[in-house]
């Protein structure tokens, strides 16, 4: 492996880490499991999953949209290690789903609504990190959900942090953020010593040094335990892999087990296509991941994530996120970043756990302000409103719900507006006087039945009727009928009907119409 192409992927690997260490934590406590958990699934996510996904960009670990699912078969289930073996066979499924080419289905996103997801992502991100940002570390990091299980919701849990304002928080969070902001519009990102030195590793450091250093002049400030990232720590390395579960396998007779794999299988699934397709779309040199690998990498990191005693995995849109925009190159960002979350498991969770939140909430602020900014927003709106409508309201479902309700809520949107573009499209009537031109495109589907009846039913008495078909790949039955109908009471009215065909590829769809139609 070529050293100085580690070198280079290290900055990005660093940052999603820097990411991933609390989502991780956070997503576990949420989820009723162990922090270590939550980083088993992680390191898996991005060791495993990392070397066999198809995705260069894309970075897996436990995810948000999945905690209530765990969280609820976790109760329901008799043990922990009973869960697992969910996992484990929730892995199976997805591995099978790959060959059956089930990932076809992120083929069917609109592109509006995986853009309106990446700014839902961003805007949610910033509502979630703001009380971080401000000291206020009582929801677990890694939340998307609007509503949330201590009663507040995203609005009146960012009101409710000012009442809770650390100043040690809020001053080590504006200034790194303000430090992270220079650094990406400055010309200082361009030399040689930051493309391997990111600057959010220095603001982590000074984080570090400004809260030591609060502590020692001012102590009643310093940012204690609450405020910084807890890592599970082991006396003894060995305690570690000793203190992982073992899947239970009685439970293969449990038949809620079999619930919460099925479920886990279909929603992980559903989000890896999604944050697949969303990265893609983020991925400067366009690449496409093959889906249909994807799923069968997510099975197999599911399986070893179940088989370690970790939590449930997916492709996630925050870290992917993160790993775009601070440069990954390749997969190797993924992988190096799984790595360092085992390091930091092992050798220095004492130095790893003085770094405070209030940091990793400034990156991801930033992260989350360059998936939703105002370019973005003004780009889609000239776009129209076909295009536009669905994206806002993606945007707004996604915030006000969560990741999967919302993306479910803009797909339904999205495939209207896709229905009402070429419901529109395949159908145009154009008049001239008393002559008028119907031109039929594409496929001209029982839903363009209406519209087509209803100008038909505008052609007054002695006009002139011209049917273009030439660019029609099918036509509906109802609509022939509807064609039929209106051509068989043409004589009575005096209208007269042509049509025009292609000559070289006649069509049978036009065998139906009425003998007296001239050709």
């Amino acid at each position: 492996m070529d050293f100085k192409k580690i070198i280079g992927e290290f900055p990005p690997a660093f940052v999603v880490f820097l990411v991933a260490l609390p989502l991780c934590l956070g997503v576990a406590v949420a989820s009723d499991a162990t922090p270590l958990a939550g980083l088993v699934a992680g390191i898996v996510g991005g060791i495993v999953v990392g070397a066999l996904s198809g995705s260069s960009l894309s970075v897996s670990g436990p995810a948000a949209g999945l905690t209530a699912i765990v969280s609820m078969y976790i109760g329901m289930l008799p043990s922990y290690e009973m869960f697992l073996v969910a996992v484990i066979i929730a892995g199976i499924l997805q591995v099978v789903a790959g060959y059956l080419k089930a990932g076809v289905i992120g083929n069917y996103i609109p592109n509006a609504v995986i853009k309106g997801m990446l700014a839902a992502i961003g805007l949610t991100l910033i509502f979630k990190q703001l009380p971080h940002l401000l000291g206020y570390d009582k929801d677990y990091e890694g939340d998307e959900s609007f509503f949330q299980p201590d009663g507040e919701n995203t609005i009146t849990e960012l009101i409710s942090s000012l009442n809770y304002f650390a100043p040690t928080a809020v001053f080590i969070g504006l200034v790194s953020l303000l430090i992270l902001i220079y650094f990406q519009k400055s010309r200082l990102k361009n030399l040689k010593i930051f493309q391997y030195f990111p600057p959010a590793l220095i603001v982590v450091l000074l984080a570090v040094l400004v809260n030591n250093l609060v502590g020692k002049y001012w102590p009643q400030y310093l940012l204690t335990n609450d405020h910084l990232v807890n890592l599970p720590v082991f006396e003894r390395k060995l305690d570690l892999i000793f203190s992982l579960p073992r899947p239970d396998w009685s439970a293969i007779a449990n038949l809620n087990m079999w619930k919460a794999a099925i479920t886990i299988a279909c929603v992980a699934s559903i989000e890896t296509l999604l944050s697949i397709e969303a990265i893609d779309k983020l991925d400067p040199q366009k690449r496409i991941t093959p889906s249909n690998r994807e799923l069968k990498a997510q099975g197999v990191g599911n399986l070893v994530s179940g088989l370690l005693g970790g939590l449930p995995l997916t492709s996630v849109i925050v870290r992917s996120s993160a790993n775009v925009m601070a440069g990954a190159k390749s997969k190797l960002s993924t992988i190096l970043h799984g790595c360092l979350l085992l390091l930091s498991v092992l050798l220095i969770p004492e130095w790893i756990n003085l770094i405070p939140l209030s940091v990793l909430a400034a990156i991801l602020i930033l992260t989350g302000f360059k998936l939703c900014s105002p370019a973005i927003i003004r780009a889609y709106y000239k776009k129209g409103f076909l295009q536009f409508t669905p994206f806002v309201i993606t945007i707004v479902a996604i915030f006000f719900t969560d990741l999967l309700v919302g993306i479910l809520i803009g797909c339904c949107v999205g495939l209207l507006f896709v229905l009402m573009s070429n419901f529109k499209s395949a159908v145009s009537v154009t008049k001239d006087g008393d002559n008028y031109l119907i031109r039929l495109r594409g496929q001209v589907s029982y839903l363009n039945k209406p519209l087509l009846k209803a100008q038909l039913e505008k052609i007054p008495d002695s006009a002139s009727v011209l049917i273009d078909g030439t660019k029609t790949d099918f036509i509906d039955p109802d609509v022939v009928e509807i064609m039929n109908d209106f051509i068989m009471n043409a004589d009575l009215r005096n209208v007269k009907i042509y049509i025009k065909r292609d000559q070289g590829n006649q069509k049978e769809i036009f065998i139906d119409f009425h003998k007296r139609v001239t050709e």
